[in-house]
């Protein structure tokens, strides 16, 4: 049988990143008794101030990524005996992907599956993935100039979007162009499209175009799941997203797990054929206008969205360690749905775009928080980082409030 709690002469874990979505993770694991710590190269993330577990400052791998093997490298020296190393952002999916033999001696990891992962971690190669293992996808398209988006501005059916390959090449752009921070760009002509990438093409001129898919953010599903050795599914819940941030383009913002086989039949298929071991949340959208599941995007890495499954009944990234260690793993499906998981930096800020644009009433927001709530970011164990997103929560809505007052006064 599964066991619940670790032995203590079982490997440490590394969690890398410490934003909010690790620092949860790092959590879950100690909660299990599993010696943890975490690593991160933005000492502003919130595992630097939390009450679970010991974080290190790391150099970026990116940018620096001989002196971060060297770093990683003395880190396991230090825990004493080969630690098991589990990513929660793409920047360490990638930086373990490419240095699979420098590590490989030192940490715990999926040997059979990191360059899977790192290929997951690109949008190029994810769709490219996608396609050919049967996954639907919108129309996209690799950019690597004007000309390659100007051939696919002539076929498209627009509206459609550019993103970069990864969030963290628009996060570098200059200060004060439009695209820095963030996740996509959406246009509903050709001009405006080649408009928005003349923005980036001077600095990080590879981005994915794509049609998009029908449907508003209620459409929107993810697939949280955990595969062991063999590509065997350990562990895995649907949950169905009520809200996202940005409004109809961003990630979820409060979700509930729900039963839906279609959608886990067409994403387990993907991560069999792919040959895919460790945690996954596959985010798609079931199109209004044909009713066919798409991909959005893959995250092959602990999300946000996976603390859900948690709650749900799934430990996801506590199978992860039990099967990397070896030990004996039952697959496991969600116990509880009745509930909402809430991302408050996220929905606090988008209730009063939702109201704007007529999508949804108070009413209907406030009826959306009544009964059972589990929150990513909101734990009374971890005040530092509760504080933090509480004062967050507050500023918007005194913003949202004083918005409203100066309206009210111009209209009078």
């Amino acid at each position: 049988m599964t066991p619940l709690r670790a032995q203590n002469d079982w490997p440490p874990v590394v969690v890398a990143s410490v934003f909010q979505t690790g620092l949860n993770l790092m959590r879950d694991l100690l909660r299990r008794g599993v010696r943890t710590v975490g690593i991160d190269c933005d000492a502003e993330h919130e595992g630097f101030r939390s009450a679970y577990g010991k974080s290190y400052l790391c150099p970026n791998p990116d940018t620096h990524p001989q002196e971060w093997i060297a770093f990683m490298i003395d880190l396991a020296r230090q825990l004493g005996s080969k630690p098991v190393i589990i990513p929660a952002a793409d920047i360490f999916v990638s930086a373990l992907g490419k240095h699979v033999e420098a590590l490989k001696d030192h940490f715990i990891f999926s040997l059979e599956s990191i360059a899977v992962q790192a290929a997951l971690a690109t949008k190029e190669q994810q769709y490219a993935l996608a396609a050919k293992h049967g996954l639907p996808i919108p129309r996209s398209t690799y950019i690597q100039s004007r000309a390659d988006l100007e051939r696919f501005a002539g076929e498209a059916r627009f509206p459609c979007l550019l993103k970069p390959r990864h969030q963290r090449e628009w996060d570098v752009l200059p200060e004060g162009n439009k695209l820095r921070g963030l996740k996509l760009i959406t246009a509903e002509t050709a001009t405006e499209l080649l408009d928005e990438y003349a923005l980036t093409e001077p600095y990080r001129p590879e981005v994915m175009a794509q049609e998009i898919i029908a449907g508003g953010d209620d459409a929107k599903y993810c697939y949280l799941s955990v595969y062991g050795h063999g590509s065997r599914r350990l562990g895995h819940c649907v949950v169905h997203e009520l809200r996202a941030y940005p409004v109809m383009f961003g990630s979820g913002s409060i979700v509930e797990p729900v039963v839906d086989t279609e959608v886990a039949a067409v994403c387990d298929t993907f991560l069999r054929g792919i040959g895919y071991v460790g945690i996954c949340e596959i985010e798609v959208k079931r199109d209004t206008r044909d009713g066919v599941v798409r991909l959005i995007e893959a995250n092959p890495r602990f999300s946000v969205t996976a603390d859900a499954s948690v709650y749900a009944g799934v430990d996801i990234g506590w199978l992860h360690y039990l099967d990397l260690i070896g030990q004996t793993v039952d697959p496991m499906e969600a116990t509880w749905l009745g509930f909402r998981h809430v991302v408050l930096r996220r929905d606090i800020p988008a209730l009063p775009r939702y109201v704007e644009q007529r999508i949804l009433t108070w009413g209907e927001i406030w009826k959306s928080y009544r009964g059972p709530l589990e929150f990513f970011d909101f734990d009374l164990h971890d005040i530092r980082p509760t504080t933090t997103t509480v004062k967050g929560c507050i500023r918007v809505i005194m913003g949202t409030i004083l918005r409203a007052l100066g309206l009210r006064r111009k209209l009078a």
